[in-house]
C-alpha cells in the first residue's frame, strides 16, 4: 500500500518550459540580443538536457553548468554576449519565479491527508524552496529532498535510498511522480519504488493530466 509520495518539482508541478521561453524573452529584450525566436528555446531545451544528463551521469558539476550553459547555447545562436552574465539573470529570474503545471495544487488538495507528500528535485536547495512557497505549494509537503541539500542527484540510487530511509518506508510504500522517464522513472525503478509517468513509457502508471493521477489513487 502506497503511503508517500515522492513529487518532481519542474514540469511535474512547476511549469519550467513556460517560465525559460518567457525568460529567455525577457532577456533578450533586457539585454539587446536581439529579436527572440522559438529555436532560441530549442536549443536552450537540447543544451539543457545534454548538461544535466551529464551532472547526473557524474561528468559535470553544478558550476560547470552555471559557467558554460548559456557560453554554449548563443554560440549555436551565433549571439556574441557572456553566457554567465546571463545564466545570472536567468537564476535569479528563476528564484522569484512559479508557474503551476494545469492541477497541480488541485491535486496536492486532493493527496493531502492521504498520504505523506514529499518534493524530490535535482537543483539549488534555496531556489526551489522559494519556487514552491511563492507557487502556494510548501505548506503540502512533509519533507523537502532536493540534491543540493543531500549531495546527491536522481536517478542515483543514493537519492532514492535517502529518500527512504527519511521515511522509514519501503520501496512498495513509495511513489514517485514525474516528467523525466531517465532521472524519475528509471532511478526510482531502479530501487524498487513504484513509478507514475507523465508521458509514455515503462511505468506503474502512465498519465497525460496530473488530473489522471487522482482516479488512480
Amino acid at each position: 500500500m502506497i503511503k508517500a509520495i515522492l513529487f518532481d518539482i519542474d514540469n511535474t508541478l512547476l511549469d519550467f518550459d513556460a517560465f525559460v521561453r518567457q525568460c529567455l524573452r525577457k532577456g533578450f529584450d533586457a539585454f539587446l540580443l536581439g529579436k527572440y525566436t522559438d529555436r532560441v528555446y530549442e536549443i536552450f531545451a537540447q543544451t539543457n538536457r545534454e548538461m544535466w544528463g551529464q551532472i547526473e551521469a557524474g561528468r559535470m558539476t553544478h558550476e560547470d553548468l552555471m559557467r558554460d550553459r548559456f557560453n554554449r547555447i548563443f554560440a549555436q545562436c551565433g549571439i556574441e554576449f557572456d553566457g554567465p552574465t546571463f545564466e545570472n539573470f536567468f537564476r535569479e529570474d528563476l528564484f522569484s519565479n512559479a508557474i503551476p503545471v494545469e492541477g497541480a495544487m488541485e491535486l496536492l488538495k486532493r493527496l493531502q491527508g492521504q498520504y505523506v507528500l514529499c518534493a524530490a528535485s535535482n537543483g539549488p536547495y534555496a531556489q526551489q524552496v522559494n519556487r514552491l512557497r511563492l507557487a502556494g505549494m510548501l505548506p503540502f509537503f512533509s519533507q523537502l529532498f532536493i540534491s543540493e541539500k543531500i549531495g546527491v542527484s536522481k536517478p542515483s540510487p543514493e537519492f532514492f535510498a535517502y529518500c527512504l530511509s527519511a521515511l522509514g518506508l519501503s520501496p512498495d510504500e513509495v511513489l514517485m511522480i514525474g516528467d523525466s522517464y531517465q532521472t524519475d522513472i528509471a532511478g526510482a525503478k531502479a530501487s524498487g519504488i513504484k513509478t507514475c509517468y507523465l508521458g509514455e513509457g515503462e511505468a506503474d502508471w502512465c498519465v497525460s493530466r496530473l488530473a489522471e493521477i487522482a482516479e488512480i489513487l
